[in-house]
């Protein structure tokens, strides 16, 4: 089985007639576009089992377990650093450590800019 890592516009074509665009992801939701011939039937996995279909031996069983991830980007970490910057100016009081605690626990040291 082929996996696809897709950002956003990025697409992939079958049988040079059906292209697939990573359209966008919203939420735990990816936004996909299907161009294909109106002759080729296109069909979600619960509609196609939903109506008697069977489903695909190839289709990997994934865990309901869903990741939440916070888009990341300039700003973002900027404000992080000037965050920390504030909490290294704050000296080393309880409060101080308790926020230096939760930051590191949502922003791993690892992931520091």
């Amino acid at each position: 089985m082929l996996c696809i890592t897709l950002l956003p516009g990025d697409y992939f074509t079958v049988d040079n007639d059906t292209v697939i665009q990573f359209d966008r992801l919203s939420g735990e939701r990816v936004h996909l576009t299907i161009h294909a011939p109106k002759t080729v039937p296109v069909l979600r996995g619960e509609v196609l089992e939903r109506q008697g279909g069977k489903r695909p031996d190839c289709v990997a069983d994934v865990s309901p377990r869903y990741v939440h991830q916070l888009p990341w980007d300039h700003k973002k970490k900027q404000a992080l650093a000037e965050l920390r910057a504030v909490l290294d100016g704050m000296g080393d009081g309880p409060e101080a450590r308790a926020a230096r605690e939760k930051l590191s626990a949502i922003f791993p040291q690892a992931q520091r800019p």
